[in-house]
């Protein structure tokens, strides 16, 4: 190669690298498309009223830096982060990833890329992890089942409150939700932020109180905020008997000492997984849980993995209860929960898996001990205690000592809990040493003399333990906690799972929706690093100082983007980012006396969190209709807008629509709005086919969330973590989420808390810095444009063979197509499903199934994958096509084709009995190409009727679990 070629290709810009198609595989789609140019081609699809012609204002970062260039800034940005020692405590703690699982699974594209479990047959590897998070949750909790995790422990409560509301069979009068006073103070304001629309009265005191409070629900939690630990058995008992239920928020590790709230009658348990396992990042992303009576399990939110059996019999693992999505609840949703923290949760799982319950426990009883010796090191200095109980924390009473307290422990770099002016809290951890214990005493010795370690400890050591209800019970029974301790078989479990998936680094991922594009090396890097990774979200601001750097400087580019003049990175899923949105219009319609104005209008083809998230905000929704080509029916619109006109709250919209088009009339849809005083919510859920093209704060929204586990290329992680920012005009900037139990207020007028951390998913953000950056102003708008020139290639050359359902202008979509497969099925039987298994053996995960359009396919190319893997996937759907013209023609039978009996394991191809018309070759290699490279599901159709009508939500039995194993091993030979 010589030096020019090196040279320039060492040079060559990082957008070149994530926009998959170069300049002539572009003509060539351009060409297939009847366009001489790309412009022409957009000019074509967006409005012109709506047209961005300018470049994005990104200031700094309007010209692209190189990868390097990147990486470089970032770093100067975290080097001013100051990664001091945390005592904080208050739901956060340091942890130490074990390195194993660091490497091979939370920086493993084969975990972080994947797609939410929805096909189970290409999901099992993480569906069996994510089992496991859920098996060692109800051993933890002692509760019935657990779901796949919640976005953190502060929603996780605030779902639990709504969920005792709807569930409580014999509530008192009165919806009041009583939460003790030693709840974590985040845990709190997110609830009070929850209540608020739903009229429920969020009345706190000292949980000794609760039973007398007339409540439905109450909210404990064990052990408490200052640490205390409290036998709560007889006051749970109460709150029975008086008609309300009882909520515990419970620290896991804790739990390996103390007895589960289980065992004394908790109704629901929620918290957080964060300790086992999961870096602090600034406040996140950590798996939150909840775990529940079995009476509730059909009500309980979120995701939930279950046991079933495939077309063969065998044992398979499935999201159980799938129509609680709320994309299919609506309106009638109890949650808007649409993501979860699955990668996190699957860390926490494999953090058990390899200590094990032997080893989970030693973790949690050296924190004690060291604990215990930490507190009779300070009651010799004549520090007295609030908590007379404890497991890791320990609250003491500090007087006018507590600010110089502060300011000695960082000046020997380590940081306490400031509880208030009179008071300081101490947290221990996994990390803790016994060196950390001799500078905590020289901090609180003051002019005294530091207390000897190995005195004390031995003292310590033959005191009372401070745990006044100590667990008895076994917990991580299961082989799975009692196998994998050795980094080798861990190593090797990890890697066994990760090959029974599908992700997004081994093929392309069609989903409409869901934006699956190239997650790049450079952008995942910075999150391990310490400097990010290793900050406690309540970290004085004099400690953070490079993290409030990159957030401010995201937050700029987003308004960039978007065409908003403020932004909050706070909602850490795009759930939470709609929520915040409706609840700031809210606030906005109270502020200027209109209260009443409670209706949300929303078009029948929005995505069904829209909905879901209207209802959470107490708005009554109002369906508009749309037209037969999918656009929003203006004059439904304007009747329902005349007819609401005093009570409209806001319109929510999706742009482009969730059909795949730009609609022609979103300023008119705008405009009517406005008039009746509505406020315009736009979902920016499709925001990857606008970037640098169209800003919807510029033609007309007031208000949208993003989706930066889309368009800004957080991974999806198996289904989460995600980020929603929630963006807003300039008369809306002044209602952005407080979080005023971190100390972190925007403005006076602004909406509570709506997750756990001021910023959220903090730990996360790095990745869309380093994505704007890197691509530039150019970049950015490229991405967009090529992302709707590959969707409608695929459409181009899909159409001879399915009908494309929706189209704009000149018959052209936007960034997905959907493919009607309703006359096929009338024709032939064959469904969508069938067409969606039968992609797995081309080895292609489905696009999206019946949504928004029952028996359709929809598909999202976006722009980082090649032609060559879009052309293998249109190879794909023609041959599929062909195959159903065979169904049609009577040269496959109706029942036993490929279609029908899709997916075909190794093992059903390699059986020494086949009796099906096709042959082999048909059934697993029905392309010449799949014989190089051939990705095998490991279990075949799942019976999903079969797993909710057996709902069996933890790991398999004991005496299932060695067949189970041998004969996963004989597939994967195979």
């Amino acid at each position: 190669m010589s030096m020019a070629i090196m040279e320039k290709h060492m040079h060559k810009p990082f957008s070149e690298r994530h926009i998959g198609p170069d300049r002539d595989d572009r003509q060539h789609m351009l060409d297939t498309l009847g366009y001489g140019s790309l412009d022409d081609l957009i000019d074509d699809i967006v409005p012109p009223r709506i047209r961005l012609r300018e470049a994005l204002p990104l200031g700094e970062f309007t010209e692209a830096l190189s990868e390097d260039e990147a990486l470089a800034e970032l770093r100067a940005r975290a080097s001013r982060n100051k990664v001091y020692k945390s005592f904080i405590g208050q739901g956060y703690y340091g942890t130490s990833t074990p390195t194993v699982i660091l490497r091979n699974l939370f920086e493993n594209p084969a975990w972080y890329t994947a797609y939410t479990p929805y096909q189970p047959e290409i999901s099992q590897g993480r569906l069996e992890a994510l089992l496991n998070f859920q098996q060692m949750l109800t051993d933890l909790t002692g509760m019935d089942i657990a779901n796949a995790s919640m976005l953190d422990e502060a929603t996780a409560a605030a779902e639990a409150m709504t969920l005792l509301l709807r569930t409580n069979r014999k509530p008192p009068e009165g919806n009041v939700f009583f939460v003790a006073d030693d709840v974590l103070p985040q845990t709190l304001e997110v609830v009070q932020t929850r209540a608020k629309p739903l009229g429920i009265t969020v009345r706190v005191g000292p949980a000794g109180d609760a039973a007398q409070a007339g409540a439905f629900g109450v909210l404990l939690q064990y052990p408490g905020a200052d640490g205390d630990v409290r036998d709560y058995r007889s006051l749970t008992q109460a709150v029975h008997d008086n008609g309300g239920l009882v909520v515990v928020a419970a620290d896991l590790l804790a739990l390996a000492l103390l007895a589960p709230p289980g065992e004394w009658g908790a109704d629901i348990v929620v918290g957080s997984a964060q300790r086992f396992g999961v870096p602090l990042g600034f406040g996140g992303p950590h798996a939150g849980y909840m775990a529940v009576r079995d009476e509730f399990k059909r009500s309980m939110p979120g995701r939930l993995v279950g046991v079933s059996v495939d077309a063969q019999g065998n044992h398979t693992y499935r999201l159980a209860l799938q129509t609680r999505e709320q994309h299919i609840r609506r309106e009638r949703a109890t949650s808007n929960i649409c993501t979860a923290q699955a990668l996190l949760a699957i860390m926490a799982a494999m953090y058990a898996v390899y200590h094990g319950p032997a080893g989970i426990r030693s973790i949690a009883q050296r924190i004690h001990d060291l604990t215990k010796t930490l507190a009779a090191g300070l009651e010799e200095l004549g520090w007295q205690r609030v908590n007379d109980n404890y497991f890791d924390t320990l609250t003491l009473r500090t007087g006018a000592a507590a600010k110089a307290l502060h300011d000695a422990a960082a000046a020997r770099g380590f940081n306490l809990r400031h509880v208030d002016n009179e008071r300081v809290g101490i947290s221990l951890d996994e990390t803790t040493t016994p060196a950390d214990i001799e500078q905590l005493w020289a901090v609180f010795a003051q002019e005294k003399p530091v207390p000897a370690y190995a005195s004390v400890s031995a003292r310590a050591a033959q005191a009372d333990g401070h745990v006044p209800l100590a667990r008895t019970s076994a917990y991580l029974t299961h082989p799975v906690f009692n196998t994998y301790h050795s980094e080798h078989e861990m190593l090797r479990y990890l890697r066994r799972l990760a090959d029974k998936d599908l992700a997004l680094d081994r093929s392309m991922i069609p989903l409409g929706s869901c934006t699956m594009k190239l997650n790049s090396t450079s952008e995942i890097i910075p999150v391990s690093w310490p400097e990010f990774a290793q900050i406690h979200p309540l970290a004085p601001d004099d400690q953070t100082q490079g993290y409030r750097q990159m957030i401010a400087e995201l937050e700029a580019m987003l308004c960039a983007v978007t065409g908003y003049e403020a932004v909050s990175l706070q909602p850490n899923a795009g759930s939470q980012g709609e929520y915040a949105g409706l609840q700031i219009i809210r606030a906005y319609h109270d502020s200027r006396g209109e209260a009443q104005r409670d209706v949300c209008l929303i078009p029948s083809s929005a995505h069904g969190t829209n909905p879901a998230s209207a209802q959470m905000a107490d708005m009554r929704v109002v369906v508009v209709a749309c037209d037969p080509q999918g656009n929003v029916d203006l004059d439904d619109l304007r009747s329902k807008a005349q007819q609401h006109s005093d009570r409209l709250a806001a319109i929510m919209i999706t742009y482009p629509s969730t059909h795949g088009v730009f609609e022609e009339g979103v300023h008119e849809v705008c405009d009517i709005v406005h008039q009746h005083g509505g406020q315009v919510y736009v979902d920016g859920a499709n925001m990857n086919a606008m970037v640098g093209l169209a800003a919807p704060g510029r033609f007309g929204g007031d208000v949208s969330h993003l989706n930066l586990h889309k368009t800004f290329c957080i991974p999806h992680g198996g289904g989460g973590p995600g980020v929603g920012p929630v963006a807003v005009r300039t008369h809306l900037a002044r209602f952005l989420p407080n979080h005023r139990a971190a100390g972190y207020q925007r403005s006076p007028d602004g909406i509570g808390a709506v997750s756990a951390a001021p910023f959220g998913s903090a730990g996360i953000l790095p990745i869309s810095w380093m994505y704007i950056a890197m691509m530039g102003a150019q970049g950015l708008t490229d991405a967009s444009r090529n992302a709707i020139l590959a969707a409608n290639y695929i459409a181009a050359r899909l159409a001879p063979h399915y009908p494309v359902l929706y189209s704009g202008r000149k018959g052209l979509v936007a960034h997905e197509c959907i493919l009607d497969l309703r006359p096929l099925q009338k024709e032939t039987g064959i469904s969508n499903e069938d067409v969606a298994k039968r992609l797995m053996d081309y080895g292609f995960h489905a696009p999206t199934m019946s949504f928004p359009v029952p028996g359709t396919l929809m598909i999202e190319p976006t722009e980082s994958e090649v032609l060559r893997e879009l052309d293998r996937f249109i190879d794909a759907m023609v041959a599929i096509r062909g195959e159903i013209a065979k169904v049609g023609s009577g040269e496959f039978d109706a029942k036993d084709n490929p279609l029908r009996n899709a997916p075909h394991t190794a093992a059903m191809v390699t059986a020494d009995d086949w009796t099906h018309a096709y042959t082999r070759t048909q059934a697993a290699y029905p392309l010449p190409g799949l014989m190089q490279s051939k990705y095998w599901p490991p279990v075949g159709r799942v019976d999903n009727s079969y797993g909710d009508r057996n709902l069996f939500c933890s790991c398999i039995p004991m005496t299932d679990y060695a067949s189970e194993q041998t004969d996963t091993q004989t597939t994967m030979e195979a």
